[in-house]
């Protein structure tokens, strides 16, 4: 059934879209700045004002996920918690939960519902993940359209000196690298909102992966700009898989449990036996 190979397809996304490694603290050494380099900080810091103040971030989700030549469509509820807690719920037949995925600082819990499954891993744990170099709080940046740096919780005023800027006719490009990875974010020139995130990860023997996501469709959410539409395509050396999450009824809902129990009814799976349900497909 449809929703089976959502949740399949969703477990195997999960491994690449998620780091944990740690990047070093950079030293920095203050040098006299030029014009263009006082615009450019100036622009960085536009972008980072755009950030949402609020601890709560909650809506209606209609969600579109396409693998090759394979489609599917689900219902579902986003619920984030500032710095704690990122919780997609997929729903089945409009009313029924078939899967939860949750995202903490700590691990990556994944339920599946209908066959009474669950994974509850720690970041380190998921070999791809660790060397994309993100983590918790790089993630709760894109579900959340802001500047992130690989491997820090919050990026800082000093953190904005580590990236470069490229005018690209009304658009921005923001970058960063570090070692065999590749950062950017699109940025509209004159507002400041980023309205793409790309990662790319580089590897001569098993070939890059590229993880882009784009936004649009911005309004309003307590005095700041929101995306109520995202678009997100992971490629893969062998899959390509294209994600779309469109926010319906965009608000901020605070009663809820931040952290799902898991049963005794339900069995513990491991990676390799999620990746061997995906690979069915």
């Amino acid at each position: 059934m449809n929703t089976l190979r959502l949740l399949k397809v969703v477990l195997f996304a999960v491994p690449f879209v998620l780091g944990s490694c740690k990047t070093a603290k950079q030293a920095y050494v203050e040098t006299p700045q030029s014009a263009e380099k006082v615009n450019e900080q100036h622009f960085l810091l536009n972008v980072a004002d755009n950030a949402q103040k609020t601890k709560f971030i909650t809506s209606k989700v209609k969600f579109s996920v396409e693998v090759g030549v394979q489609k599917m469509a689900l219902t579902g509820n986003l619920k984030m918690k500032r710095n704690d807690v990122i919780r997609l719920q997929l729903m089945a037949f409009g009313f029924v939960e078939a899967a939860r995925i949750e995202f903490t600082p700590e691990y990556v819990l994944v339920l599946d519902r209908i066959n009474k499954l669950y994974l509850k891993a720690t970041y380190y744990q998921l070999d791809f993940l660790r060397n994309s170099g993100l983590n918790f709080y790089s993630l709760q940046s894109l579900f959340w359209n802001e500047l992130f740096m690989p491997g820090a919780d919050v990026v800082t005023d000093e953190t904005l000196k580590s990236y470069n800027t490229t005018e690209e006719g009304n658009d921005i490009i923001i970058s960063y690298e570090k070692d065999r990875l590749s950062y950017r974010w699109l940025a509209e020139k004159g507002k400041a909102t980023i309205r793409m995130s790309n990662i790319l990860c580089k590897n001569k023997l098993d070939g890059n992966s590229q993880l882009t996501w784009d936004y649009t469709d911005f309004k309003p959410l307590d005095g700041k700009m929101y995306p109520n539409h995202h678009e997100i395509q992971l490629m893969v050396p062998s899959k390509t898989l294209k994600l779309s999450m469109n926010f319906n009824y965009v608000g901020h809902d605070d009663e809820w449990d931040t952290r799902t129990k898991v049963s005794g009814k339900y069995r513990e799976v491991s990676i390799d036996e999620i990746l061997r349900r995906f690979m069915a497909l």
